[in-house]
C-alpha cells in the first residue's frame, strides 16, 4: 500500500482537523473520542511525512501518551488550552513507557520523529485549531 493509500485508509477511521502554526497549516487526523484515542497511530507501519494526528482530551489534564503496539517513533507535542505548546517529547516505538506532560493540557500532537524540530515548531509557540468542513 502507498503513503498516499495508507493516509486514505486511515482518514476513514478518523476525522480530519486543520492545525495553523508559525503560519502553516496541516490537515491531521483528529482523535476526539475515548475510542480514537485509545486507538492513535497503533499498528501503522509508516506514517507519511506530514501526516499526524491531534488528540483532544476533552479538558484540561495532565496527559499520558503512550507506544504500545506504535510501529513508527513519534515526537509528541503537548498543547494547552490556550493553544501554547507546553513541552515536546521523542517516543520510541513500541513501548509501554508514558510520555506524561508536566502541565495540564488539552491537546497532545503526534508526528514521526523529530518533525517538530525539523519544521522549526518548538515550545511556546501558538498552535490554531480549526474543523474541517
Amino acid at each position: 500500500m502507498t503513503n498516499l493509500a495508507t493516509a486514505e485508509a486511515s482518514t476513514k477511521e478518523f476525522p480530519l482537523v486543520m492545525v495553523q502554526v508559525n503560519q502553516q497549516s496541516f490537515s491531521l487526523e483528529y482523535a476526539h473520542s475515548r475510542q480514537q484515542r485509545a486507538q492513535g497511530l497503533m499498528h501503522r507501519q509508516q506514517l507519511c511525512e506530514e501526516c499526524g494526528m491531534l488528540f483532544n482530551f476533552q479538558r484540561n489534564k495532565r496527559a499520558q501518551m503512550w507506544m504500545k503496539n506504535t510501529y513508527i517513533p513519534l515526537d509528541v507535542a503537548f498543547i494547552r488550552e490556550d493553544g501554547s505548546i507546553s513541552e515536546i517529547h521523542s517516543m520510541q516505538a513500541n513501548t509501554a513507557k508514558l510520555t506524561k506532560s508536566r502541565y495540564p493540557v488539552f491537546y497532545a500532537w503526534e508526528m514521526n520523529l523529530g518533525w517538530f524540530a525539523k519544521n522549526a515548531i518548538k515550545v511556546g509557540d501558538i498552535v490554531t485549531i480549526n474543523a474541517l468542513e
